[in-house]
């Protein structure tokens, strides 16, 4: 029998952007819950050598993706997100935890708290999600 977190990682093989392509992997799964995980290299770096924004948010919106679909009887999209980019991260690990604050009928509503591999905060976002029926 799968666990949640093998389970989870199945189901999001099919998000290959962030899979794949960014490198993006699944730590742990909860009820409204995630925790995610990115090695940053230097094909996340932007013109100036620092890991690019859209990094961030792509880590950020497949956590929110992990968290609000995990065990969902319906499909959860983002409506809309917003990113405050606190410091450059120290390392080259980013981890991302996505926590409901609130989970209703129609919408939910999530933070995400991006640190580096020394648990420094890096990024916070906020999320609002729909519920697909």
């Amino acid at each position: 029998m799968m666990t949640d977190l093998e389970k989870a990682k199945e189901f999001f093989t099919a998000d290959r952007y962030a899979t794949e392509l960014t490198g993006i992997e699944i730590v742990a799964v909860g009820d409204r819950y995630a925790k995610c995980r990115l090695e940053t290299s230097g094909i996340h770096q932007n013109a100036v050598g620092h890991v690019m924004g859209g990094v961030f948010f792509t880590l950020a919106d497949f956590t929110f993706a992990v968290a609000a679909n995990h065990n969902a009887t319906a499909p959860t999209v983002t409506v809309t997100s917003t990113i405050s980019y606190l410091t450059v991260p120290s390392d080259n690990v980013l981890l991302a935890e996505a926590h409901v604050l609130r989970d209703g009928k129609r919408n939910c509503f999530y933070e995400i708290r991006i640190t580096d591999g020394q648990e420094n905060l890096v990024a916070t976002v906020n999320t609002t999600g729909a519920h697909l029926s």
